[in-house]
C-alpha cells in the first residue's frame, strides 16, 4: 500500500505509455513517483494495439508526421528522445522485433513485451504505482498540489497528467485531463475520432453490402489535399484500412473524399494496351486483371462500365472510367467514434506548454503529457513515439 501522508515529489495520473515512460525517467533522476491509474492492468492500450503486437514506433517520426497547430512544439519534443532512443532501450532488454514497411517496428511476440519493459524500467527506478484508483478531484496547495481519490488523499509538489484520450471506452477512456486542464484556466482544443474507420449513408451501405472484406491498394485525398496511399477495406458499416484510418484525421463532418483506385497504373493507357493486346475481350474481364471481381461486379451493375469489348470503346468513354476509377468520390456519413478510434484529434493546447518540458506556463508544477495533449501521430507508431518522447522531455524536467 502506498502511504497517503507522504508528500510524493511526483504524481502521474495514468499507467499508460507516456505515464510510464515518465515515471521511470524522473525514478532514475531520485524522484519519488507514484503512477496513480483507475484500471486492473497498467499500460492496457499498449496490449491491444497493433493487433497485440504493438507498433512501438516508427523510425521515420519527425513533425511532418503528426498533426498539431504548433509544429515546433513537436520538433523539440522528438528532438530530445527520438525513436533510435527508444530502439536503445528495447535492444537492451532483449526485444524482440521486426521491422514493417513505412519504418514500422512491431514485437515478435505480444505486445506484453513492451508493457514488461515498461514496467521493469519502473521497478528499477523505484517508482510506485497504484493502481484501480480513480481521481476524483486535484487541487493545489502550499506544497504543490492534492489529489482525491478512491484509494485515499495523496500529495504530491508535481503532478503529471498522462491520463490520455477519449479513444476507447471500454479500456477506462475519460475527459479527466481535460476537466484538470479546464479547472486551471488552460485552453483545451475541441477532440473527435480520429484514425478511426468511416461510416457510410444507407445508400452507399447498400450498393457495397457485398464488397465487405475487399482490400484495394488506394490514393485515398481529403479536401485539404493531404493524401495517403495503402489499402481501404470494405466493412458491413462502411470504409477502413490503414489509408481511410490515416485520412480521418484530416477529414470534416459533410466533406467528401477522392479515391484513386489505380494508383498504380494510367488506366487509360491501360485499356489502349488491351485493345492491342486483347481486342475483343470484354472491358469487364479486363478490369478484373486490376480490381477485386466483386467490386467491377458493382461497378457493371452501376452502368459505370460499357458492356464493349475494349476495341469498341470511344475515347470519350474511355477517358470517362479513367477519371471515375482515377477519382473516385465519396462521402461518408461520419465515423465509428471513439469506440473504434485509435486517438484523439485535439486535447490541451499546446501553446499551453512549455516545448521542452510540457509545463504548463500558467501552473507551475503541472504537466500534460502523451494523448491528453493536441499532438495527433499519423499510423503507424508514429503515436507511441510521441508518448516516449513527451514522457521523457516531462520526466527529465520535473
Amino acid at each position: 500500500m502506498t502511504d497517503v501522508n507522504k508528500i510524493w515529489d511526483l504524481i502521474i495520473i495514468g499507467a499508460g505509455a507516456a505515464g510510464l515512460m515518465c515515471a521511470a525517467t524522473a525514478g532514475y533522476r531520485g524522484k519519488s513517483v507514484l503512477v496513480i491509474d483507475m484500471g486492473k492492468k497498467p499500460g492496457r492500450k499498449i496490449l491491444i494495439s497493433g493487433g497485440g503486437r504493438c507498433n512501438f514506433t516508427n523510425q521515420n517520426a519527425n513533425p511532418d508526421n503528426y498533426l498539431c497547430k504548433n509544429p515546433h512544439f513537436v520538433k523539440s519534443c522528438l528532438s530530445r528522445y527520438s525513436a533510435q532512443d527508444f530502439i536503445d532501450l528495447v535492444d537492451r532488454h532483449g526485444l524482440q522485433y521486426h521491422h514493417k514497411t513505412l519504418g514500422q517496428l512491431f514485437c515478435d511476440n505480444s505486445a506484453q513485451d513492451i508493457v514488461d519493459i515498461l514496467l521493469t524500467e519502473c521497478e528499477w527506478a523505484g517508482v510506485q504505482l497504484q493502481m484501480r484508483s480513480e481521481v476524483l478531484s486535484v487541487g493545489q496547495n502550499e506544497s504543490g498540489f492534492n489529489l482525491t481519490t478512491t484509494t485515499g488523499d495523496y500529495q504530491t509538489k508535481k503532478l503529471v497528467v498522462a491520463s490520455g484520450g477519449l479513444t476507447m471506452p471500454k479500456l477506462g477512456a475519460t475527459p479527466l485531463g481535460y476537466k484538470i486542464a479546464e479547472k486551471f484556466a488552460l485552453k483545451v482544443l475541441p477532440t473527435t475520432a480520429a484514425l478511426v474507420p468511416f461510416t457510410l449513408h444507407e445508400k452507399d451501405k447498400q450498393r457495397f453490402s457485398e464488397l465487405s472484406g475487399i482490400s484495394i491498394d488506394s490514393l485515398v485525398t481529403a479536401e485539404n489535399g493531404q493524401s495517403f496511399r495503402e489499402n481501404i477495406l470494405f466493412t458491413h458499416r462502411g470504409l477502413s484500412g490503414p489509408s481511410i484510418l490515416q485520412i480521418s484525421s484530416y477529414w470534416r463532418a459533410g466533406q467528401s473524399v477522392t479515391i484513386n483506385l489505380l494508383p498504380a497504373q494510367n488506366l487509360a493507357d491501360s485499356i489502349f494496351e488491351w485493345r492491342k493486346s486483347s481486342p475483343q475481350k470484354t472491358l469487364k474481364n479486363c478490369l478484373t486483371n486490376l480490381l477485386p471481381k466483386r467490386f467491377v461486379e458493382v461497378l457493371s451493375r452501376e452502368n459505370r462500365l460499357p458492356e464493349k469489348a475494349v476495341n469498341q470503346l470511344s475515347h470519350s468513354e474511355i477517358n470517362s472510367l479513367a477519371e471515375y476509377l482515377h477519382s473516385w468520390q465519396i462521402k461518408p456519413n461520419g465515423t465509428e467514434g471513439y469506440r473504434t478510434a485509435e486517438v484523439t484529434l485535439g486535447g490541451v493546447d499546446s501553446d499551453e506548454l512549455s516545448s521542452k518540458t510540457f509545463e504548463a506556463k500558467k501552473v507551475p508544477g503541472l504537466y500534460f503529457i502523451g494523448e491528453v495533449t493536441e499532438v495527433t501521430g499519423w499510423l503507424g507508431g508514429y503515436n507511441f513515439q510521441y508518448a516516449w518522447s513527451s514522457g521523457f522531455a516531462a520526466g527529465q524536467a520535473v
